[in-house]
């Protein structure tokens, strides 16, 4: 993919021969960024309307399309031109185009938007071409694209600019296609089983529904430092206590100040969802009737590569608890275990170096991330998380020292956090109040109660489940993407280097 021939007096330099084309543009078409064009057709209509026709003919319709120079060869006799849906080839010559528009063609780069009327053939080698007509200046680009054949090489040139990766990435473009497909599809599903959407605050003067470093800023008029979204949480259970609706969710934002890696951005999107009179349980099925429906929707089947390890997101998923995953892996019987003493013990002994005051439920937890999450590259539930990590999950009946939440595992990553949730106003009190102290004794010393959450709950709400999903994540896996930076359109960057 290489710029067409520039006209003799021109300058060698690739930026400035753009610029002296766009002055000589001006001076002989009437406007070369006009406001307003209308194609009949996109690139991919034209191709589906005329799929049949035989190489060598000539159809007699005069089409309209429009879309960026891609290729141009002899001179731009032939050129491919893309819209978003496809390209199509343009021939320009003497026998069929009009000397005026054939005077354009000198004045075109690659990159530059035309638009073209003319007639639809197909050549003798098969390609469908349109006969220009007329052709119309749309837009001059005034930087050159890359070379198409490479596109953008530098993987951090190709997360600032985006733009250029698309245009010349047919992966990437793809696969952002696919992740608006698959955003939308979670939508889909969720209001077919029966949630209702709504909108929470971006903006928190407390913030919560997670444990991470938040976000600062100020509003001006209430005089008041906020916060940007850590988590939805509590706002989608003051709907939920409300009445408004017994199931609702929320594709959302969220913002957390803290680390970026290949699995984690400081903005990124989530589901978060409760559905009153169910429970973990519920939840469960739920999770394996999206993963099954999002990736039919874009594999065609529930079966799918993830780099050289293939997956399949055919429910039921494989269920297992904390305790026995660790206990398989490592020979250590957490339930049998009595203190947190003993814990420790028993941690040390197993190699484990870990802190003198970790409790039981903080020792098995460390274990079965050190031994166990490796392990899960098929999804996974795993339940049964320890009471001392989970503080907002209701106890497993005759395991107090154990809640009922899962998280859902693939390819060793966790995509789905999910509790029977805790709604006995007392105790979520008593727990929001200990993690508060725990907060300040870190040092967070501007983390506050909210006790707008808590007077609503006071109000009575229904049990429930609760769910989370981190959507970067698993769209990575549905779209085979080795980095969160690929799947998030305009992810966050380091300043550029001066």
């Amino acid at each position: 993919m290489t710029d067409t021939t520039t006209e003799p007096g021109l300058s060698s330099d690739v930026t400035e021969v753009r610029a002296q084309k766009l002055a000589k543009l001006r001076e002989t078409v009437a406007e070369v960024y006009p406001a307003h064009f209308h194609r009949t057709l996109t690139n991919s209509e034209l191709a589906e309307k005329y799929a049949s026709i035989e190489p060598d003919t000539l159809t007699g319709d005069i089409v309209t399309v429009a879309g960026r120079v891609y290729s141009s060869r002899n001179s731009g006799m032939f050129m491919d031109i893309h819209d978003a849906s496809g390209k199509v080839q343009i021939f320009s010559h003497k026998d069929t185009t009009p000397e005026e528009a054939r005077a354009l063609l000198p004045l075109i780069d690659i990159g530059d938007i035309i638009g073209v009327t003319g007639e639809v053939r197909r050549t003798k080698r098969g390609e469908l071409t349109v006969n220009a007509h007329e052709i119309t200046m749309l837009t001059k680009a005034l930087l050159p694209m890359p070379e198409k054949w490479h596109g953008l090489t530098d993987i951090e040139l190709r997360y600032r600019k985006r733009h250029l990766d698309i245009m010349t990435n047919e992966d990437s473009k793809l696969r952002f296609q696919q992740r608006s497909k698959i955003v939308s599809g979670i939508r889909r599903f969720m209001e077919d089983e029966g949630f209702m959407e709504i909108e929470t605050p971006m903006l928190h003067s407390v913030y919560g529904g997670a444990t991470a470093e938040p976000f600062k800023t100020h509003h001006n008029t209430l005089k008041l430092d906020m916060y940007l979204r850590i988590a939805p949480e509590l706002y989608l259970k003051r709907a939920l206590v409300s009445g408004l609706t017994d199931k609702v969710f929320e594709v959302n934002r969220n913002f957390r100040n803290e680390g970026v890696s290949t699995r984690h951005n400081p903005e990124f999107t989530m589901l978060e969802c409760y559905w009153a009179y169910a429970d973990y349980e519920d939840i469960m099925g739920l999770v394996e009737r999206l993963f099954e429906r999002l990736a039919m929707a874009i594999h065609g089947t529930t079966e799918m590569m993830y780099g050289d390890k293939e997956l399949s997101f055919k429910g039921p998923f494989k269920r297992v608890a904390m305790p026995d995953a660790v206990k398989d892996a490592t020979g250590i019987d957490f339930r049998a275990i009595a203190t947190d003493e003993e814990a420790r013990a028993s941690t040390k002994a197993a190699g484990f170096e870990i802190e003198d005051d970790w409790t039981w439920g903080e020792c098995l937890a460390f274990i079965f991330e050190e031994k166990v999450e490796a392990t899960l590259i098929q999804p996974a539930h795993v339940t049964h998380f320890p009471k001392d990590i989970s503080p907002f999950a209701k106890e497993v009946p005759g395991e107090p020292r154990l809640v009922e939440r899962f998280e859902t595992y693939c390819n060793a990553w966790e995509l789905g956090n999910a509790f029977s949730e805790l709604n006995d106003p007392e105790e979520q009190r008593k727990r929001m109040v200990e993690q508060l102290e725990q907060a300040h004794a870190r040092g967070e010393h501007e983390k506050q109660l909210d006790d707008e959450f808590l007077d609503a709950i006071d109000q009575g709400m229904p049990p429930a489940g609760g769910l989370g999903i981190g959507v970067d994540r698993l769209i990575m896996l549905l779209t085979n993407a080795p980095s969160i930076r690929d799947v998030i359109l305009f992810p966050a960057r380091k300043a550029r280097a001066e």
